[in-house]
């Protein structure tokens, strides 16, 4: 997993609200320079010019390579394209349905179901509130393929004093999974930040 081939992961980003999860994820990674691949759904697009003040150029300018949504001849819809695996952050319940099924429409989707299948880490962050239970029935589905669902919870005994302290938690948690320690607030550690990057 250290090796120089596979020190990449997937970032795939849905239109799902919380769209700042993403942007810092690829942030994160970027000060680690680790590479990766982005793939941003359309409606990923749509909530980006709602909920940020940046366009899709700069978030595409943080990832190392950008792959259309439609491009199913990408590198990351192939098992045999070595990855660290893949973190969908934020996750809509489409995608997580897609990939919990294996019927996939899209490159964000064939991209989770490849890492499935080749038994990589794939984490999701799935965000919708409140769940019923065919929602539920799907982050049960992924979770027994071999998917992490972690939904967004902020954490307050790091006493958050902005959203960006959460976000920086939230994103230094989900890389964790990875092996990656991004220098983010861990409870027990002292709180730090990522300092080469503005806050959103």
């Amino acid at each position: 997993m250290n090796s120089p081939t596979t020190k990449r992961l997937i970032v795939g980003i849905c239109g799902a609200s919380g769209i700042v999860l993403g942007v810092r994820t690829l942030q994160a990674l970027r000060a680690l320079e680790l590479e990766t691949h982005l793939v941003m759904t359309r409606s990923a697009q749509v909530a980006l010019a709602h909920e940020l003040p940046m366009k899709v150029a700069e978030v595409n300018a943080l990832a190392t390579f950008v792959h259309r949504i439609d491009d199913v001849a990408a590198s990351i819809a192939s098992g045999s394209f070595q990855t660290m695996g893949m973190i969908v952050a934020p996750c809509s319940i489409k995608s997580l349905s897609e990939i919990a099924t294996g019927v996939t429409s899209t490159l964000l989707s064939r991209a989770g179901d490849v890492v499935l299948k080749e038994r990589r880490r794939l984490v999701l962050l799935v965000r919708e509130t409140p769940l019923h239970l065919g929602h539920l029935r799907s982050m049960a589905a992924v979770t027994q393929m071999g998917a992490i669902v972690m939904p967004p919870v902020p954490a307050f005994y790091t006493e958050p004093k902005t959203i960006d302290d959460i976000v920086n938690h939230t994103v230094g948690r989900a890389l964790d999974l990875f092996g990656l320690d991004t220098g983010l607030v861990r409870w027990g550690e002292a709180k730090g930040r990522i300092a080469t990057e503005p806050k959103i």
